[in-house]
């Protein structure tokens, strides 16, 4: 099986305000783009969403996946481990504990592994998400983040 390459971005215009996240599925000859907007959300939750996403559109369990981010939020999370802790401690005092879970869910079923590139820099394919994050963000028929909580 061909290891699968996940690229991702969010955005909010605002923090909180509209967001959107785009993705872009890379496998053998195949890709796929992704992208939707919410009304209120924030830039975090749209990095992690677009994450949960594009884990939960693989078709097979197992898979080896390559997720490519410039989100310092989501790739230190998990590569350092942090959020297996926020795990233990139920995530209290953490944001975004409803997307931790989902994500920690599917990601589960793969063999993950999270890549950091520089965002609004020379990666074709990170740009191609930010140009999809932002378009969903501002479109005109924007989805509710039910997660979502003000602070």
């Amino acid at each position: 099986m061909a290891t699968i390459t996940i690229y991702t971005d969010g955005s909010a215009l605002g923090n909180p305000g509209p967001g959107g996240y785009g993705i872009v599925l890379i496998s053998g000859p195949h890709r796929k783009e992704l992208s939707q907007g919410f009304r209120l959300t924030t830039n975090n939750r749209m990095e992690l969403m677009a994450v949960c996403v594009a884990l939960e559109m693989l078709k097979f369990p197992g898979s080896e996946v390559t997720v490519c981010s410039d989100s310092k939020y989501v790739v230190d999370a998990v590569e350092k481990g942090w959020v297996f802790g926020w795990e233990k401690k139920g995530f209290a005092g953490k944001k975004n504990p409803d997307l931790w879970m989902r994500f920690l869910k599917v990601y589960r079923l793969h063999r993950v592994r999270f890549v950091w590139v520089k965002g609004h820099a020379e990666t074709v394919e990170n740009n191609r998400c930010d140009a999809l994050a932002v378009a969903a963000a501002g479109s005109a028929c924007l989805a509710e983040d039910t997660g979502y909580r003000p602070e």
